[in-house]
């Protein structure tokens, strides 16, 4: 069983959206989007405790925090549908008579208008819709249920609860003829979402709540299942509990016990029971006892076992993994929808992998948040559902679609980088590793001089994208612009025009950039201040992995003759292994001796992506300078002097 569409109404910053949920979900976005309210929606009407926390909503899962009845007589109401696929027989015996024909292909019903992609409970079958004879239209049986939730004025407090959304028994779920939550629906019970086996791990939280005893934890779960297999667990534990005897013979707190009765003695009357004050180590009643029992673990290097909260946090998730392998084990494999909140809190990354790759082996639906690229990295491109909200709070969410002519395997060799850019703002397109090298450290150094209005590119949730050639930039721009990104790109000018193909890619560039130069060295050594390649030739020339081919500038050298031999330099250590590139934009002092053309391309980009008011002419200010020891002429080869 897996959740396949899911459809919110009035929940928390979310007005009206509706998604499709793979087998394996990333949840992918910036923060304050939409993800842990979509797992939150999720377990309103999947989670079998949920219910019965009280209150079970409250005023700011509202949109907008309006949740009382409005002046033309409107009720808020928030509404959450999920629509449950890949039923099991037993779940099929089990709702016989609440399911109803699912179009797998378009998503939708079988039985309803084609298009129609109704968000609440209005997808639910009424007398009006229309009557199906075939009942083999449609490829599977699918199971409709709804979450409602409102304020009532009566009780002065919220109320809400998950139901069946076929058939629907009142045209008005929300309030109904007798003002019944519902409207007449059926309750879809506790039992009902057990058979769901909605597990919810949520972010901050997975330690503290999963690892306890309280209803609809790890634990519970764990015990509830074992329950069913070896009988009743929390009966034995109470009953090992009474047995603990503190005031027997010879233990200390018998002399307390024995003056405490003859105090008490005093005032009331008790019963000839020996033990008619006594000592017990708890409450004994099932929920106390789920209050205090805890888990005791022992680690190395250490010998001595502690409650777990007081372990790191590192070592917490990595429990509640092994938690998951036991619960997986006790349901069976396969059966069980998993929501997980950013996996990647205080676990290394062979870890986050771990648990992803668990996930996908032992659950039926996998549903995850996450701002970690290694965990991005573990989905495929139709897995990832980059979300997105309007201004209204209109929800939606695409997937990456690869354009035709674009190769799957480009998209595994850059997965890494793909994964960073699905959590950016705005993605620039570069030619190479010395390109990303080098425009990082320009946009440093606009930033180190606080050219007015400027953002660096990490602050304007830019990232760079190594395209590994001119003709990947154009080709890339497509795949990105469909998730809703600004793109951006720049390349060298190229030998050959851009092909008819890769001329309609570059339309998806907000801003696109054929410099006039072959290649980046040349831009450089052509654009950067002279004095900056003096003092870039000064460092370089002293390090063990200067490329002595390139030659050393004579004493006295003239402009051109550093020019060749920084471009020879930045030729033989090109990329981002050596740094050379990014040596020479540190040598900058000021922003006039910064390349103009990467420099103005990069503020171009800022006025783009986060619209401010800029120095119209940014390089008008020289800048802050800043200290450099290495001034001066570069060091000679042959001249014995060592001066330039």
């Amino acid at each position: 069983m897996r959740a396949r569409r899911l459809s919110i109404s009035n929940f928390r910053g979310v007005t009206r959206g509706t998604l499709l949920l793979q087998e394996r979900t990333l949840l992918a976005g910036p923060n304050g989007i939409g993800k842990s309210t979509i797992c939150e929606a999720l377990d309103l009407v999947l989670g079998p405790e949920r219910s019965y926390r009280r209150p079970i909503i409250d005023e700011y899962d509202f949109t907008g925090c309006k949740y009382q009845i409005q002046s033309d007589g409107a009720r808020p109401a928030v509404i959450i549908e999920v629509v449950l696929t890949d039923l099991d027989r037993e779940a099929e015996r089990r709702f016989a008579g609440r399911l109803r024909r699912w179009d797998s292909t378009d998503s939708c019903y079988a039985d309803e208008p084609s298009g129609d992609r109704r968000e609440s409970v209005a997808g639910a079958k009424t007398d009006d819709d229309p009557v199906v004879e075939d009942e083999t239209v449609g490829d599977e049986w699918c199971l409709p249920v709804v979450f409602i939730g409102r304020f009532s004025p009566d009780d002065d407090d919220f109320e809400g609860d998950t139901f069946f959304a076929h058939p629907a028994m009142s045209d008005d779920p929300v309030s109904g003829d007798d003002d019944v939550l519902g409207g007449g629906l059926r309750r879809f019970t506790r039992e009902d979402k057990r058979q769901c086996g909605f597990i919810y791990l949520r972010a901050h939280r997975t330690g503290s709540r999963a690892l306890s005893f309280g209803r609809g934890s790890l634990l519970d779960t764990i015990a509830r299942l074992e329950s069913e297999a070896s009988g009743p667990l929390w009966e034995e534990a109470l009953a090992s509990v009474t047995a603990a005897v503190l005031t027997g013979s010879g233990s200390s707190f018998e002399r307390v016990q024995s003056r405490l009765r003859g105090q008490i003695e005093n005032f009331l009357s008790l019963s000839v029971r020996p033990a008619a004050v006594d000592l017990r180590v708890s409450e004994l009643t099932r929920e106390h006892l789920r209050e205090v029992l805890r888990l005791f673990v022992s680690t190395k290097p250490s010998e001595h076992a502690v409650p777990f909260n007081r372990l790191s946090t590192g070592s917490v998730n990595l429990l509640v993994f092994a938690l998951l392998m036991y619960i997986a084990e006790l349901k069976g494999d396969r059966t069980a929808i998993f929501a997980m909140e950013e996996p990647e809190i205080a676990l290394p990354p062979h870890s986050q992998r771990r648990l992803v790759d668990f996930s996908f082996n032992h659950m039926s639906q996998t549903v995850v948040t996450s701002h970690s690229p290694y965990v991005i990295d573990e989905f495929d491109a139709d897995s990832l559902l980059v979300l997105s909200r309007e201004s209204g709070g209109i929800l939606s969410g695409s997937t990456i679609s690869l354009p035709s002519g674009f190769k799957p395997k480009r998209y595994r060799d850059n997965r890494r980088q793909f994964s960073e850019a699905v959590l950016a703002k705005g993605v620039l397109i570069v030619e190479g590793a010395t390109e990303v090298a080098v425009l990082a450290a320009v946009s440093d150094a606009l930033e180190r001089f606080e050219v007015p209005g400027y953002f660096h590119v990490d602050h304007a949730g830019i990232t760079l994208f190594d395209a590994k050639n001119d003709t990947g930039v154009p080709l890339y721009a497509p795949v990105f612009e469909a998730l809703g990104k600004k793109v951006y790109g720049i390349h060298d000018k190229m030998s050959e025009p851009l092909t008819p193909e890769n001329l309609k890619r570059a339309k998806s560039l907000n801003i696109y950039l054929e410099h006039r130069y072959s290649g980046i060295e040349k831009l450089l050594v052509e654009e950067t201040a002279p004095d900056a390649l003096r003092r870039f030739l000064n460092v370089v020339l002293k390090r063990s992995d200067y490329p002595e081919t390139c030659g050393r500038p004579r004493h006295g050298a003239d402009i051109e003759e550093i020019k060749n031999v920084a471009l020879g330099a930045l030729k033989e250590r090109k990329g981002d292994g050596y740094g050379y590139a990014a040596i020479l934009i540190d040598r900058c002092r000021t922003v006039d001796e910064l390349p103009t053309t990467l420099k103005d391309f990069l503020i171009s980009i800022n006025f783009d992506i986060m619209p401010a008011v800029l120095d119209p002419e940014p390089g008008s200010d020289g800048g802050a300078e800043t200290p450099d020891t290495d001034d001066g002429q570069p060091e000679g080869g042959d001249d014995p002097d060592g001066a330039g």
